[in-house]
């Protein structure tokens, strides 16, 4: 009995989109001719490597899936089976108005798959696992701060609904250990209510402990050799803390995956939208980009207030902006400005000189 004559596909191309989902994922296969299958797997990329080995020896596999909930193991799992794997932003996934009207799964997959297949598709970055981790750190910080302001408000409002004024010398916004220490002796009419008073306060000291807890697990990340030049480079730039520091670090990453300030804007958020329809000179400016990292832009926000009481060079061109537009408007600008500066210091290793005029 002959042998089964084995089958090699060297140099053939096969294009995989994956709509992934917890508990399945929908595979779609093109070749450069036509489509091979669309099927329903197991969360596995094991699986998927099996197949396309077994079905396409030798091929050159490429895939494909967009950024989710998923992060990025399945990508470095197809990756190191020497898959060619990209991972998209879904907004950048040319779809057609059937598409849109008929969604599902298999048509998600398939979509993929082609576009992939035509080079339409443009891969976002793909972070090391030591970013991902310490970007995680990070975005853990920033949830606890939420989570310690919304029981402030909380216990503000607890007190403003039972008519219960603060002292005059915690007026202010200062959440001391003195003011807490006031919140813990005030007192309600009924047992049942200083309960549920005194449980706000309890998450309240919980979640700050846990913010300064994370605060110095910040402190300690930033004096490694991974960070710590960088932190000293950003830390020459007036209106950057080191929380902020550690912020743009660990959400922009390497700096040189961006062509240029007009690219990092767009990523941040700091371009406005535009919409134009016939002459070119109708063009409408919609405002700032609903694209872009909003806890990135917001932070530069923050830092630009705090950079134009700090840089007379700022200061001056904070108040020339204002003449002709509104205070947020403006101050926009200013986080552009202070955007381009941090690219500069990182990407030539060197600190910022403070300037008077500019």
């Amino acid at each position: 009995m002959k042998g089964r004559t084995k089958i090699d596909f060297t140099g053939q191309d096969f294009y995989i989109g994956l709509d992934v989902h917890k508990n399945n994922w929908r595979v779609s296969i093109y070749t450069n001719e036509f489509e091979h299958k669309t099927f329903t797997q197991d969360p596995n990329p094991q699986i998927l490597i099996n197949y396309l080995h077994h079905h396409f020896p030798g091929a050159n596999y490429h895939s494909v899936y967009e950024a989710g909930y998923c992060g990025f193991w399945i990508h470095d799992a197809l990756a190191q089976a020497g898959i060619d794997s990209i991972v998209v932003n879904p907004a950048d996934v040319p779809t057609k108005d059937k598409e849109r009207k008929r969604k599902n799964n298999r048509v998600d997959a398939r979509k993929l798959a082609r576009s992939l297949r035509s080079n339409d598709l443009d891969a976002i970055y793909i972070p090391t696992q030591a970013e991902r981790e310490d970007r995680q750190l990070i975005r853990t910080r920033r949830n606890t701060s939420k989570e310690t302001k919304r029981y402030m408000n909380q216990i503000k409002a607890f007190l403003q609904y039972h008519g219960i004024k603060i002292p005059q010398q915690f007026s202010k916004r200062n959440w001391s250990g003195a003011f807490i220490a006031w919140l813990k002796q005030v007192k309600f009419s009924e047992p049942t209510g200083t309960k549920a008073f005194r449980f706000h306060i309890e998450e309240l000291i919980h979640f700050r402990q846990r913010l300064a807890e994370l605060n110095r697990e910040i402190r300690q990340l930033s004096k490694t050799e991974r960070y710590h030049q960088k932190v000293k480079l950003l830390l020459s730039i007036p209106g950057i803390g080191l929380i902020s520091a550690m912020i743009l670090l660990t959400e922009l990453m390497d700096m040189n995956r961006f062509k240029n300030l007009d690219e990092l804007a767009a990523f941040v958020g700091l371009v406005p939208g535009e919409y134009s329809s016939g002459d070119d000179d109708d063009v409408n400016v919609t405002g700032i980009s609903s694209r872009g990292n909003r806890y990135l832009r917001s932070i530069l926000i923050e830092c630009a207030w705090v950079a134009i009481k700090k840089d007379p060079a700022l200061m001056h061109y904070y108040n020339n902006l204002i003449k002709r537009m509104a205070g947020q408007k403006a101050i926009v600008r200013v986080a552009r400005k202070l955007l381009n500066r941090i690219r500069f210091v990182l990407q030539n290793n060197q600190e910022y000189q403070l300037a008077v005029v500019e």
